[in-house]
């Protein structure tokens, strides 16, 4: 891992760890959850100093990738990308406490906590869409097709709505269709309100809302490109970078507590 000062741009000394697939912190910030992958394992670490603090193994969670947390920060659900199913981990006990084998899923990626606390919205880029899944009871409720290769989520500045990036193809890695959109999906009523397409294909995958909520900037995966999408019209603005973007952090945001990933606070 590797750290960057916000100000400059500049890294620190890397500190050596385990196949760090994704980094997040728990709420209580007493942890950062560095996300090894290819072990199917938690390693929690010191948030400051990142010396290793225990571990959680989920051996039934081939590909663990994303998560987000309870409201009450007592557990966490991780998306398992290549068994079509999710762990929830018990972050007081330090288990995992079940898993969860999505009904049609095949791919699950990015998840998202709603605003009241109640259902984890999973993007699975196989299924297209989202599956609505009730945390404290760990079943799958719903499910809202949105467009092809649904992936990474992200939630309006007012937490009225959810931005999912579909890549448009089923492909972890290229090549894809050029078939990628936004869909807009309402919190209250768990509606499907509208999708954008990104002109002339794109491949969106994971990114954040601007400070003032007017923007949502997302990494175009296999078109080496930045979108800048008006979070009202859903006009995209392209932006040419280097090769695979894989995600993107828009910072500073706001909050008090970082969960870590593209930019999640609380």
């Amino acid at each position: 891992m590797t750290p960057i000062d916000p100000k400059t741009g500049k890294p620190g000394k890397s500190i050596p760890v385990d196949d760090p697939y994704n980094m997040y912190f728990t709420p209580d910030g007493s942890a950062a959850i560095v996300v090894a992958e290819a072990m199917q394992r938690l390693d929690f670490r010191d948030p400051h100093t990142m010396a290793l603090k225990y571990s959680i193994s989920a051996p039934k969670c081939r590909g663990i990738n994303h998560t987000d947390f309870s409201i009450d920060g007592r557990y966490a659900i991780f998306t398992c990308e290549f068994a079509g199913m999710l762990a929830k981990i018990d972050l007081v006990e330090r288990k995992v406490v079940g898993y969860l084998k999505l009904s049609k899923g095949g791919m699950p990626q990015d998840i998202r906590i709603s605003p009241d606390g109640q259902i984890f919205y999973v993007a699975d880029m196989k299924a297209d869409g989202l599956f609505l899944v009730h945390g404290d009871k760990f079943t799958e409720v719903g499910f809202i097709k949105t467009s092809l290769g649904a992936h990474g989520i992200s939630v309006s500045r007012d937490g009225a709505r959810l931005f999912v990036a579909n890549r448009g193809s089923h492909h972890v890695f290229g090549p894809h269709k050029g078939k990628g959109s936004v869909s807009v999906v309402d919190f209250a009523t768990r509606k499907l309100v509208n999708t954008w397409p990104i002109p002339g294909g794109g491949s969106p995958d994971m990114g954040n809302v601007s400070v003032d909520g007017k923007t949502l900037w997302l990494s175009s995966r296999f078109d080496d490109a930045v979108y800048a999408i008006d979070t009202s019209t859903g006009e995209v603005k392209s932006i040419p970078v280097k090769k695979e973007p894989h995600g993107l952090c828009v910072w500073p945001q706001p909050g008090r507590f970082s969960l870590g990933h593209t930019g999640n606070l609380r």
